[in-house]
């Protein structure tokens, strides 16, 4: 794997220069998130310490290679114990989500004997976990109401308010900076084959147990593209935040849902970041 420098000279996000604030809930909500799956970690408040500190190096280097600024000296105390009022910008969240996982990630890699599945699953673990906790306080806030199954046309429109109204709340909170879509409408070529599919192609394949229905996930400006980039080439992993929480979304319905597991961030525009998603049938989880 390469290094940051070397992954950033390579690909630099000059367009991401400029910052803009994020909103205080999403912040809120993400600090909690992350915070607490990475204090879980931790075998004892020694290593608690190390870990703490590691976050704090990463961060500073993080927006000294890749936003040429020298980082706040509490930035990540203060996303720890994040005020109400504290306002966060898009790149420092961007170095705060890279510096938690980065260490994340490592403490993952240090304990993998320990653990049940392979590194490469326990990493993504880590990313469902935060995903499921941060989508619970967004859910608590927006109140939306999910069918329980998805057997008409009724059900499915249902499930398109929800998962617009989660993008709503990730684009008014400067997650995204420019617009959020989600669509069952789909033409690809993946892996070969051309994936031709319609609304009422997609509804019929989650009526089906045995259907697998996609979907094109596309994101204008994620404040977090660049660290996704640089995690994914430097640790094989990334954060996926918003894939993550609309993944909680539909596994509340009884399906798996998430991105293609050869979804590589780089090579888009900052603009049109776009996820091919593959969707079937499952168990229905608790929120």
């Amino acid at each position: 794997m390469k290094s940051l420098a070397e992954i950033v000279n390579e690909n630099p996000f000059t367009d991401y220069y400029d910052w803009w604030p994020m909103g205080s809930l999403f912040t809120s909500f993400m600090s909690a998130a992350i915070v607490t799956e990475w204090q879980a970690l931790s075998a004892d408040r020694a290593s608690a310490s190390k870990a703490l500190a590691d976050v704090e190096r990463y961060a500073a280097h993080y927006i000294e290679i890749v936003f040429k600024r020298q980082a706040r000296a509490d930035l990540v105390s203060s996303f720890v114990h994040l005020p109400s009022e504290a306002t966060i910008f898009s790149g420092e969240f961007d170095a705060l989500s890279y510096a938690f996982y980065r260490s994340s990630f490592e403490i993952i890699a240090q304990r993998v004997g320990d653990l049940t599945a392979s590194l490469e699953q326990e990493r993504r673990l880590f990313t469902k976990r935060v995903g499921k906790l941060f989508f619970q306080r967004v859910h608590g806030q927006l109140s939306f109401h999910l069918p329980q199954k998805l057997e008409t046309r009724e059900h499915f429109e249902s499930l398109k308010k929800a998962i617009k109204k989660v993008g709503d709340f990730l684009q008014e909170q400067g997650y995204l900076r420019d617009h959020f879509d989600f669509k069952f409408e789909v033409k690809v070529d993946y892996k070969g084959s051309a994936i031709r599919q319609t609304e009422d192609d997609a509804l019929y394949s989650l009526q089906n147990d045995n259907g697998t229905a996609y979907a094109l996930f596309e994101m204008g400006y994620p404040a977090i593209l660049p660290s996704a980039v640089y995690l994914y080439h430097t640790l094989g992993e990334a954060q996926h935040h918003s894939s993550r929480t609309i993944e909680e979304l539909f596994s509340l319905i009884g399906y798996q849902a998430s991105e293609t597991d050869d979804f590589d961030p780089m090579g888009y525009p900052s603009d049109r970041v776009v996820e091919l998603w593959e969707i079937v049938r499952g168990e229905a989880q608790t929120a």
